[in-house]
């Protein structure tokens, strides 16, 4: 009983979290939302008792991926006349969660009438162990490639947003001026 009230809270959480991460006008409160909706999809993987997955949500989610978007996000500012204008925002989400529902439905049957049985899994698979033995064993550098990527990504958005606000300076222009060509 306890495992299914805290199924729904957490699940609650993660509903709430991602409606307020698109329904939100200002990107701050989204990415609030968005922390909402990791921490209660982190808090669902620990109560399945898959602690690999519950560290990786933290660590990776959470810690890396939010907090530095809310850096970004923090650093950058947001003024109010560069947000959109989306008056039939909500008129969208509800026409694509209209659209949506058959498909879950649909899904769901499918997946409840399976009479399938899981394999048995092998001792320890899963577990923080097997996993960072695998990880930095045999995935290294596409692990280590996709962090540089992912940092790449994250200094370009802050360098293409900042440029603006770079140029914009008066005196840019008159400090750094083109050397004239001698003939």
């Amino acid at each position: 009983m306890l495992e299914n009230s805290i199924f729904a809270i957490l699940s609650l959480f993660l509903v709430l979290g991602s409606l307020g991460m698109i329904s939100f006008k200002h990107t701050i409160f989204s990415a609030f939302s968005f922390l909402l909706a990791m921490l209660a999809l982190a808090g669902l993987f620990a109560l399945l008792e898959n602690s690999f997955l519950f560290l990786a949500q933290i660590m990776v989610s959470v810690g890396a991926v939010v907090v530095l978007g809310l850096m970004v996000v923090i650093s950058l500012g947001s003024i109010e006349k560069n947000i959109p204008d989306e008056p039939y925002k909500f008129y969208w989400i509800g026409i694509s969660t209209i659209l949506v529902i058959p498909l879950a439905l649909l899904i769901y049957k499918a997946l409840t009438s399976l009479h399938a049985h899981f394999q048995e899994t092998k001792e320890g698979y899963g577990e923080l162990k097997y996993v960072g033995e695998k990880l930095f064993a045999e995935w290294v550098l596409p692990f280590e490639a996709v962090s540089v990527l992912l940092l790449s990504a994250m200094v370009g958005a802050i360098v293409i947003a900042r440029k603006e606000e770079y140029f914009k300076k008066e005196n840019y222009f008159d400090d750094h001026k083109q050397p004239e060509d001698t003939k």
